[in-house]
């Protein structure tokens, strides 16, 4: 379906360079990082009210490359089932895949190189929920500190990777001209609360994967329908360029079985997301000094981005993950100030008592359905 090799020297040889930074502050700032990822735990878990069960599994500060070769490791496992049923597929067509199949591998292996190249600079860090087996999914680490890899009983028990990208961080550091070592501890409280909930919560990441799969595997292979959603994809990227309001390429792409899913899978990341970004700011001075300055800045820099920059976000769906930091963020903050965050933990009592997209906008309902 995907050359993957190709994705991944696509991937490296397009990412820009990052920031200028010599060995010995790079080691240094290495070390911080996976150093804060130790201290930010417990006010993480002193504003969230959550208890961590299990392994906290491992830690790995990348450069841009080895961000990129992580994501593909990541993205053939979310991926598996789909192939599957493509490969199922393609056995029941004789002669299917073979010549045609290497050519249009090859070709989306480029784009998706090229996406994932474009994505490296600007992604600070991540939780990597699925992880390949260990010896395909050790992250390269970032200016030859080793980092510390997955191995197969963490994956194998689906414990995640919290995964900082070193470059990014001190590029946009730079660029804010906010205290670092502020900014760091800012950056790893907000990766913390995801490895904090989706250790403290046992069913939440089998939720959400059982959600994707369901979303891949109601993927419409008629070739007629994906001529038309094809067509549809054309009219987001257009869209995007006009500065009109309208869809990413995976929402256009969408077939209307996968449109319900999305709803859900959507209301649940952002709620992920926005309780990641509260945590962030609810620590307060004591823990980030800067918080409120750097908040300001950050924001400020998040609205500020040029017109190409602009249209590759709309096309990609970055400004809808840029809405669920500040929806999902509103709705914690409004349900923890009227009931408190023991009852706002309620979402996480299972699958019915997280909030659906409507109650997102809407706080007071999801209080008077579960809180």
């Amino acid at each position: 379906m995907i050359n993957w090799d190709l994705a991944i020297s696509t991937g490296v040889r397009f990412a820009r360079q990052g920031p200028q930074v010599s060995l010995a502050d790079a080691r240094a700032v290495v070390a911080e990082l996976r150093g804060l990822t130790a201290v930010v735990q417990q006010p993480v878990l002193e504003v969230t009210g959550l208890t961590s069960k299990g392994s906290a599994g491992p830690v790995a500060v990348v450069d841009r490359p080895g961000w990129i070769r992580a994501n593909v490791g990541g993205f053939r496992v979310v991926l598996e089932p789909l192939a599957e049923k493509l490969a199922e597929r393609g056995n029941a067509v004789p002669g299917a895949g073979s010549v045609l199949g290497s050519v249009g591998s090859r070709v989306t292996g480029v784009q998706a190189g090229l996406i994932l190249a474009y994505l490296s600079a600007r992604v600070l860090g991540q939780y990597e929920l699925f992880l390949p087996p260990a010896e395909g999914g050790t992250p390269k680490p970032a200016n030859g500190t080793s980092a510390n890899g997955t191995s197969a009983q963490d994956a194998a028990q689906g414990v995640g990777r919290l995964t900082l990208v070193a470059p990014n961080i001190v590029m946009v550091e730079r660029e804010l001209g906010v205290d670092p070592h502020d900014f760091r501890r800012w950056v790893c409280l907000h990766e913390e609360t995801h490895r904090v909930q989706f250790t403290s919560v046992p069913w939440l990441r089998g939720y959400v994967q059982g959600m994707m799969t369901e979303f891949l595997l109601a993927s419409d292979l008629d070739p007629g329908a994906i001529v038309d959603r094809l067509r549809s994809a054309a009219g987001a990227v257009a869209g995007a360029v006009r500065g009109g309001d309208g869809e990413s390429l995976i929402e256009a792409m969408q077939t209307p079985a996968q449109r319900a899913l999305l709803d859900r899978l959507t209301a649940v990341m952002t709620l992920v997301e926005g309780h990641g970004d509260y945590v962030m700011d609810a620590v307060g001075p004591q823990v980030v000094p800067s918080v409120a300055e750097i908040r300001e800045r950050f924001n400020a820099r998040r609205g500020s981005a040029g017109r190409a920059e602009q249209i590759l976000r709309r096309i990609l769906g970055i400004d809808l993950k840029i809405r669920q930091y500040a929806e999902g963020s509103r709705f914690v903050a409004a349900v923890v100030e009227e009931a408190g965050m023991a009852v706002f933990n309620k979402v996480w009592t299972s699958p019915e008592t997280l909030p659906t997209r409507a109650e997102l906008s809407s706080p007071a309902d999801w209080l008077a359905r579960v809180g």
